[in-house]
This record gives C-alpha cells, sequence and structure tokens, in this order.
C-alpha cells in the first residue's frame, strides 16, 4: 500500500496541479483572466441565484389555447377534405365543450364517400410530438350528420408537447439574452419555474417570455372586402392598426422553416430584418413567389401584418427581409424572437420575485464564516489528536477545497447556498477516512508492529470501510441530482464532488505524503 510508482506520483501531482489551476481564476478579475495565457483555465464558478441575487418566475402554460387552435385547425381540416372530394356539406361549427367539430352533409347518398375523405384524420399519429401510435381524431359518420373529435389522449399528449416545447423556446430566449446559467424546470404538469442570475428586474424579462413571436406567410385574398371575408380566410389588422386586409387563413409558410433572423438595413437604410428559410421552407417560399408573381402576400407576426408586399419576382434562394416602421432596437429584438421560435402557448406569470445581490451577499458571507468555522475546528481537532499525521491530513484538507472548486469551475457547475452548506459539510467528511487510518494505525502499534509495517497495515485494513462508506454516500448524492430540482440539485453535486475528491486526498493523497516522510526519516517510533 505505501509502493508508489513513478507514474503513480507523477499523475498525483499532476492532478493536484490541474485543480490549483482550474481554482485560481475564481480568485481573478475578468480583466486578468483575459491576460492569462490561452492554454490556462478560465473557466470560473458560476454563482447560483440566492447568491448573486437575480429574477424568479413561475410560468404557467396555457395548454387550453393549444387545443382551441387544434380544434380550429380540425375544422378547417374537415372542410378542405370534403370539398377536395366534390362533398357539398354545411360550414363545420365547433363544439368547444365537446372538443368537437360537426357539420351537415348536403345529401346523404354522401355518407361513404364522407367517410373515406376524413379517413386521413383519424389515422393514429406516429411522431415525436405525440410520442407515436396514438389516435388524435375519432371521426364518426351518422346519415348526413359528420362529427370529427379530439380525443383524450391526443388532447394530453399535446398539452404535454406544448410545455415540453415551451420550456425549450423559454431556454433558448434566455440564452439569447447573454444570461448565464438560468435554471430552467417543469414544475407539475403545466408550470415552468425560471431563475436567471444577474438580472435586477423583471419587466424586461417578461417582454421576451410574453411574446410569441408567431411568424407566417399569408396570401392576401384578392378583393374580398374585410366586412365580409370568403370561407377559409380571416381578417388581419396592420400592426400600426391603419387598415385591414383579408388573408387565406392557411399559411403558405411559418416560422418553424426559419433557421436564422438577424438585423439589418434595406437600400434605403431602413433598418429590417434578414431572414433565411431552412432547406424545405427555401423551396417552398421560392415555388410559392414563382406561381403568385404579381400578386400581395402578407407578412403576418402574432396576428398583425408587418407588411403585405407585391410579389414583383420569384425570391429565390431562401432568403427574404421583414419590413416595417422599425426601429433598430425593435429590430434586435424581433430577431432574437424569430430565432428562439414561437411559444406553442401563451404563459401566464402566477408569481414573481427578485433577490437582491445584498442578501446574496450576505449568504456568501455567512457560508464563509461558517467554512472558516468548521475549518478551523476541524484542523485543531486533527493536530491535537494526531500531531505530525494530523498536520499532513490538514495539509491534504486544504487541497481537497482547492479542488472542489477547480472541479466545480471545471465542469461549470452553478454554486447556490445549499452547494455552500455541501461543502462545509464535505469539510467535516473530509478527514473521516484520515482518523479511520489513524486510529487502525493506533492498533497496529499497540500490536508490536514497527512503523512502516503498521502504517502500512492501516491502509489495508481501512480502505474497504473507508470506500464502503463513501460509495453509499455518492450513491445518495446521485439519487438527490437524479429526483432532486433547484437547490437541492446543487446540494448534490458539491456533495458529490467533494467525496470524490476527499478519497482521492485521503486514500491517496496522505499515503503519498506519509509514504515519503517514513521513506526519508525512517522514525523508530510513530509520532501518533
Amino acid at each position: 500500500m505505501l509502493q508508489f510508482s513513478r507514474f503513480s506520483i507523477v499523475a498525483i501531482i499532476a492532478v493536484c496541479v490541474f485543480g490549483v489551476l482550474a481554482a485560481v481564476p475564481n480568485l481573478l478579475t475578468k480583466e486578468q483572466l483575459q491576460s492569462l495565457p490561452g492554454f490556462l483555465p478560465k473557466s470560473q464558478v458560476t454563482l447560483g441565484l440566492d447568491l448573486q441575487g437575480g429574477a424568479h418566475l413561475l410560468l404557467e402554460v396555457d395548454t387550453d389555447t393549444v387545443i382551441e387552435e387544434r380544434l380550429e385547425g380540425l375544422a378547417e381540416d374537415v372542410r378542405e377534405s370534403l370539398r377536395e372530394a366534390r362533398i357539398r356539406a354545411r360550414r363545420p361549427v365547433l363544439d368547444r365543450d365537446a372538443r368537437a367539430v360537426t357539420t351537415t352533409l348536403a345529401n346523404a347518398e354522401d355518407a361513404a364517400a364522407a367517410r373515406e375523405a376524413l379517413e386521413a384524420l383519424a389515422q393514429p399519429v406516429a411522431s415525436s410530438v405525440f410520442g407515436g401510435g396514438i389516435q388524435a381524431v375519432a371521426v364518426s359518420v351518422d346519415g348526413t350528420r359528420v362529427r370529427a373529435a379530439l380525443t383524450k389522449e391526443g388532447i394530453d399528449a399535446r398539452a404535454r408537447s406544448a410545455v415540453a416545447q415551451s420550456i425549450e423556446v423559454v431556454r433558448r430566449r434566455i440564452d439569447e439574452l447573454g444570461t448565464r446559467e438560468p435554471n430552467i424546470q417543469r414544475v407539475g404538469e403545466q408550470r415552468i419555474l425560471l431563475q436567471v442570475p444577474g438580472v435586477g428586474e423583471t419587466e424586461s424579462l417578461k417582454e421576451v417570455l410574453n411574446a410569441e413571436a408567431r411568424l407566417s406567410f399569408h396570401m392576401v385574398a384578392g378583393n374580398a372586402e374585410p366586412s365580409n371575408p370568403p370561407a377559409g380566410t380571416m381578417v388581419l389588422s396592420f400592426a400600426d392598426q391603419t387598415r385591414q386586409i383579408v388573408v387565406e387563413r392557411r399559411p403558405l409558410l411559418t416560422g418553424e422553416n426559419l433557421v436564422d433572423a438577424q438585423p439589418s438595413f434595406d437600400q434605403n437604410g431602413l433598418p429590417v430584418v434578414s431572414i433565411r428559410f431552412d432547406l424545405a421552407g427555401g423551396r417552398t417560399f421560392a415555388e410559392v413567389t414563382r406561381q403568385n408573381v404579381g400578386k400581395p402576400f402578407a407578412i403576418v407576426l402574432d396576428d398583425e401584418v408587418l407588411s403585405a408586399p407585391v410579389i414583383r419576382e420569384p425570391i429565390l434562394g431562401g432568403q427574404a427581409q421583414i419590413s416595417g416602421s422599425f426601429t433598430i432596437e425593435e429590430t434586435q429584438d424581433l430577431s432574437v424572437l424569430l430565432r428562439a421560435g414561437a411559444l406553442p402557448a401563451p404563459l401566464r406569470i402566477l408569481e414573481e420575485r427578485t433577490v437582491g445581490p445584498g442578501l446574496g451577499q450576505d449568504s456568501i458571507e455567512a457560508g464563509k464564516l461558517a467554512a472558516v468555522i468548521g475549518l478551523a475546528g476541524v484542523v485543531v481537532f486533527i493536530v491535537a489528536s494526531y500531531g505530525l499525521f494530523g498536520v499532513l491530513a490538514n495539509a491534504a484538507l486544504l487541497l481537497n477545497i482547492v479542488l472542489i472548486l477547480g472541479a466545480l469551475s471545471a465542469i461549470g457547475a452553478t454554486l447556490t447556498l445549499p452547494g455552500i452548506a455541501g461543502i462545509v459539510l464535505t469539510i467535516g467528511m473530509a478527514v473521516d477516512a484520515n482518523v479511520l487510518v489513524f486510529e487502525r494505525v493506533r492498533e497496529e502499534v499497540k500490536a508490536g508492529r514497527q512503523p512502516f509495517q503498521a502504517v502500512d497495515n492501516g491502509y489495508r485494513q481501512a480502505l474497504s470501510t473507508i470506500l464502503d462508506a463513501n460509495i453509499t454516500t455518492l450513491i445518495a448524492a446521485v439519487l438527490l441530482f437524479q429526483f432532486g430540482s433547484g437547490p437541492v440539485r446543487g446540494f448534490a453535486v458539491t456533495l458529490g464532488v467533494g467525496i470524490v475528491t476527499s478519497v482521492f486526498t485521503a486514500v491517496v493523497l496522505t499515503r503519498l505524503l506519509l509514504a515519503t516522510w517514513l521513506r526519508r526519516t525512517r522514525p523508530a517510533k510513530l509520532p501518533l
């Protein structure tokens, strides 16, 4: 146990040096970090919401809106399917309470043809949205009465998908703002917890979150009057509320095909947003503009018409510009929203609060004080109990704290107040392995063993106990991280990292220090 190869010694020293280098950036300013050579670590531990302050929002996804939109889309699907099959029927009627669409056929003889035309709507949906194999729509034809209803399974799946998609959109929007380490997690069935460290107020955050950013392109419905829109169309107002136009309800293209949006300027120097579609969207856009040269189409954002230009020539290459009465700041905000994508449903803010940096600083100071007192108590106790052995154990303990800080910096962990508690707990646990070893060594000395053999046997006999104790604690930390959230996870991370570094410093580093001391001094009696 006390024999170390040259390679082992080099590896142990390398781990310690890397830990120190990874921890040092936390003591430097941003300017000092920039001046460091490129090969040195520069990552710092990120302080959580409770330490540096920030915004806390509890959001709820309005899944009812998603279901309402799907119901309206189902009515349009029924109308289009019957029209394509040349089956005459009344305009579909929405039954919102039953989540169904009903219509009446003009001729009872068309019942079989209607059932066949609507068969595609009732096919099981197999996609990532629904998880596969779910019948989202149930269709029935009874005489002249046609009914298409959303199934409970389809409604539940769409609601779950809306929440999951909302979390992803929120994450992308927050990341676009340049905010570091936001905590975004699902709470219950329809709620999202958002914690953004370093944000002093919530107003700008709410503006970004509440913007739907639903971009779509619609053909203008010829000379249709807003007072009498034809079937399959809708009336929309321009963003400046100057006038209204009638557009086709079904969009030619949506923001789902958008891959990039950047603020720029047009030929006249006016602020615009340059957009770029993916391959499929670019092809669709090119085909639509090729077929509709000389006709106007509307660029719609959140049910407001930004502009309605006339297609002068086919627009190829998958690129276009969104123009309007924009300021430079508005084009920047719009670009962020379009890149992040549209929310599938509105978000309601149930709870909002801010944590001031002063409170966070108080927590840091309290954590530092607890760590210093705990460390001092452990150092004094170990030295008083084990003398020189205690001094070596304390040296390893100090390096253990540095390794924890370096490891947290290297993995980009967020340090919270419970995380500090985990570090303080680790300080106490770090010497536990040394205590087990030293007590075993004492027993060996009492049994008449020579110093070298007593230390070697002490490590051999204590190793299994040390590993058992730390592995069980590490399992608990893993489970806390897996099933916990927020502060619980912060505690689990620091506890888990502390366990690994503690075993390393106690079983490996302290053993190396003792072995080196024994070989150089060859004492006749152990100072223990």
